[in-house]
């Protein structure tokens, strides 16, 4: 059996002594993306390097703070709804600021201000006036802070990461892809990378923390380009690779088109770098692809896919895939059904289309019926957790190396980890064997399901 043995872990980054504190704590609640995610831990260190302490409970926070998702409708009325509840808190403490940050904020912007529970409402590209919006609003002004910018990366700010041995590195930011469904070029503005060493120093600076898996970050990161070194995104990876040998790098959200055979073959190359890639296909028919603006067609997906499969033969794939776009007919529907067929996720994020204002698409009608797109995201999902059930049975009998995470939900004899695929492993904790949270162990699966191998320590 092999075991990396590596120390506990402390799981923070700390690049230079906390400021003073300010007695101010702040609550963050995160949805949507892992860019989300990420943006969140970048407003903490804002937040942190003027004094302010994080705090997990809203019962103790002066300021709280929701990040929020734009991507579906579904994921607004749930930001609605938390307002609500924060009501409770805004009658406890009157003092207390309450503010709306991300997708959310850049797309509603000051109507959010219609209410009087919301003080501050921030876009992704202003996080660095946080501090200065919450004094503002502890004395009582109100305002929105919501400029997107061409230039803006984070690069200069530490993350404040508090949890876990996998971090979110994000590369850059915004999208110039501009699909007819989504808001995200609209909410967090056009393309812009960070610089390629800023990123290895990260990575190079996660690993000596304790970290031990890192996945980078991008809208599409087959973009991704340090306009000084010309270097690409499989540039980035390699490098990334070499300057820490034995840290896991994943990386998160490619687009077909941008999917080339170099950045296949630098995968293959390295040992470290994740042999997983997120591939959206959206619709398996070329007529909705089109509507959509993806820029490919469902048979170069597919190559991208043979290409993948024959220089990384066990690489696991996911998607993601929207039912009932505009238009969409049976005919249409079946077509993504064959694709799903023919590449055999692993694992597929499956959505019905919900509009959104200012899209392309917001005008060409939503004209299938609710009902239509529940019934076939429903026949989507079926096939998919039936697919995804027989390849997790080829695993049956292997043995894969899993990062250890730490306790299952379910119990705490039981631990956690993810293949180098990412797939979910669930495997007896056994305290003579001495590994840790953070260490690399072998585990030979005994069963499957559809979402999870279980297995034993080798």
């Amino acid at each position: 059996m092999s075991i990396l043995r590596l120390p506990v872990l402390d799981n923070r980054i700390v690049a230079q002594p906390p400021a003073p504190s300010n007695g101010l704590k702040v609550y963050v609640e995160t949805y949507g993306c892992a860019m989300n995610t990420a943006d969140s831990e970048i407003v903490m260190g804002v937040m942190a390097s003027e004094g302010y302490a994080s705090t997990d409970v809203p019962d103790d926070a002066d300021v709280i703070l929701l990040n929020t998702c734009a991507i579906r409708d579904n994921a607004e009325k749930r930001i609605h709804e938390r307002l609500d509840h924060l009501k409770y808190y805004k009658k406890r403490n009157r003092d207390l600021v309450v503010g709306v940050l991300g997708c959310m904020a850049e797309r509603l912007r000051s109507s959010l201000l219609d209410t009087k529970l919301v003080d501050i409402v921030v876009g992704p590209d202003e996080y660095r006036r946080m501090p200065g919006l919450v004094e503002d609003a502890l004395g009582g002004d109100r305002s929105t802070a919501v400029k997107l910018s061409r230039v803006e990366t984070y690069d200069d700010i530490v993350p404040l990461r508090t949890e876990g041995v996998s971090a979110w590195v994000s590369i850059m930011r915004g999208c110039d892809k501009f699909c007819t469904f989504c808001v995200v070029p609209f909410t967090r503005g056009r393309e812009r990378s960070r610089a390629l060493q800023s990123v290895v120093d990260e990575a190079k600076g996660l690993w000596d923390s304790g970290f031990r898996e890192i996945t980078l970050l991008g809208q599409n990161v087959n973009s991704y380009r340090d306009d000084v070194s010309g270097h690409d995104f499989s540039d980035l990876l390699a490098y990334i690779a070499r300057a820490v040998p034995q840290m896991r790098i994943r990386y998160s959200t490619s687009h077909p088109q941008d999917m080339s055979d170099k950045l296949i073959n630098t995968m293959a190359e390295h040992d470290n770098i994740c042999k997983y890639i997120h591939l959206p296909i959206q619709s398996g028919s070329n007529r909705i692809l089109e509507l959509m603006n993806r820029t490919y067609t469902v048979e170069h997906y597919l190559g991208r896919i043979e290409r993948i499969k024959k220089i990384m033969p066990h690489a696991g794939i996911s998607t993601d895939i929207i039912s009932g776009f505009c238009t969409e007919t049976n005919e249409d529907h079946q077509l993504t059904l064959d694709v799903v067929r023919e590449v055999r996720y692993e694992l597929a994020y499956m959505y019905a289309y919900s509009p959104r204002e200012n899209t392309k698409a917001w005008k060409m009608g939503d004209d299938v019926p609710d009902e239509v797109k529940s019934q076939r995201l429903a026949e989507i999902i079926e096939l998919q957790r039936r697919l995804a059930n027989e390849v997790n049975q080829h695993d049956v009998g292997q043995t894969h190396s899993v990062l250890v995470e730490g306790p299952s939900k379910r119990s705490s004899m039981q631990w956690k980890g993810r293949t180098d695929t990412n797939k979910l492993v669930v495997f007896p904790h056994e305290d003579t064997r001495g590994y840790v949270v953070g260490s690399l162990v072998d585990v030979r699966i005994n069963s499957a399901n559809t979402a999870t191998l279980h297995g034993v320590l080798v």
